[in-house]
């Protein structure tokens, strides 16, 4: 991760073949084309490689969650359950349709405790948002036995787990919908870009047309298309998913890639007995894009990070304090800071975070240290690096 680092001769030629037929839009153009529709290709070489009915490709992974809610009707004053870390993304596209978001607690797997999602549900609350932070997932199974109790959606956010699975089935592919993000610094990237997927065709239907101001797509003159409800523009670009094209044939060897890289690291760092790793759900397998371990404490996580960036070490993250992934320092949301009037039913109905008390999260998260794993380090490189790492936590302990 990420995919970015191994860009080569097979991305140029998609992105050739694009600019070769002089058509970038994704819709119309047909005659233009030479048979070119590249974000047609990635849709159907993800959802086959996802194993699922249909894929749609958008414009972001923030586009993708916000056209996953509306595809199932989600909107104003619809509460959706979120974890307290994860990327600002997911709470903003439950904003964007006015409906609310609600943080809950996290577990040593870094994600949703279930425990903690049967507490806040409401009669107000309509779907369950796991988010699969660095490469690792929820208690599937729990969350899933959640939502049929309580006839709620379960949506993945998957944008930073693509490749890993959970019990053989790839992640996204386990709620009613599933979601990606192929932004710039994920394992595979169009440079920007997105996905949901899904085996429910009414969702997959509302999705290609709300995310493209409505058009129906049927028959072959777009000027000429129906319009069965209001959509707006999340259209994923054709030189963006030229890109994606490539990139996804290549997923499997960058996760081959990452899991050597990673196992390397985790091995050295198992000889510390002070180092607990994440827990990973039973029957789990994460996609290896990060190496997750919890310090004895929060202050001895905070010299070991300090450590590693004075030995050297880049690309770990203490997330604790990180502006754009934990509750901590979403003043933006806390304070409701918004450039425009908020809903009715936000502004009534969003919980008061400035008072919540998060201390389950907080305990894990400030003892947690986060590695990126990169997929452009020789073996030779990772061994060194491996030293580096148990250098420098041996040094804090």
């Amino acid at each position: 991760m990420p995919g970015f680092e191994l860009f080569g001769d097979k991305e140029r030629m998609e992105v050739q073949n694009v600019l070769d037929s002089g058509v970038l839009m994704r819709y119309g153009f047909d005659a233009m084309r030479n048979g070119h529709w590249k974000a047609l290709e990635l849709e159907q070489g993800l959802a086959k490689r996802m194993q699922t009915q249909y894929a749609h490709a958008v414009s972001s992974g923030t586009a993708a969650l916000t056209v996953a809610l509306a595809s199932a009707g989600i909107g104003a004053g619809d509460e959706v359950i979120m974890p307290t870390f994860t990327f600002v993304a997911s709470f903003e596209s439950i904003l964007a349709l006015g409906a609310v978001p609600v943080l809950v607690d996290i577990d040593d797997t870094l994600t949703l405790k279930p425990e903690a999602v049967e507490k806040a549900i409401t009669p107000k609350t309509k779907v369950v948002m796991p988010v699969h932070m660095c490469g690792s997932m929820a208690d599937l199974n729990a969350l899933k036995a959640i939502c049929e109790a309580n006839d709620l959606l379960l949506l993945e956010d998957a944008c930073q787990a693509i490749g890993g699975t959970y019990h053989g089935k790839p992640l996204g592919s386990i709620g009613d919908l599933g979601c990606f993000s192929f932004d710039y610094v994920k394992t595979i990237t169009c440079g920007e870009g997105g996905a949901l997927i899904t085996n429910n065709k009414a969702y997959y239907e509302n999705a290609h047309k709300y995310s493209d101001h409505g058009h129906d797509h049927i028959g072959n003159n777009r000027g000429a298309e129906e319009h069965p409800f209001l959509g707006y523009n999340f259209r994923i670009s054709e030189m963006n998913a030229a890109v994606g094209v490539a990139q996804l044939a290549r997923l499997d060897d960058f996760l081959a890639i990452q899991k050597r890289n990673y196992t390397i690291l985790r091995e050295a760092l198992s000889q510390i007995p002070e180092v607990v790793f994440r827990t990973v759900p039973e029957g789990g397998e994460e996609n290896y894009s990060f190496l997750n371990f919890f310090m004895p404490s929060g202050e001895l996580a905070q010299i070991a990070h300090q450590e590693l960036i004075e030995t050297g070490v880049d690309g770990c993250f203490y997330w604790f304090d990180n502006n754009w992934h934990y509750y901590r320092k979403w003043e933006h949301l806390t304070d409701r800071k918004s450039l425009g009037k908020l809903p009715k039913d936000v502004v009534e109905s969003l919980p008061d975070y400035s008072k919540a008390d998060f201390s389950e999260s907080d305990q894990w998260m400030s003892r947690n240290i986060s590695c990126l794993i990169k997929l452009g380090w020789t073996e030779e490189e990772v061994k060194i690096r491996a030293k580096q790492m148990v250098d420098a936590i041996k040094a804090a302990l």
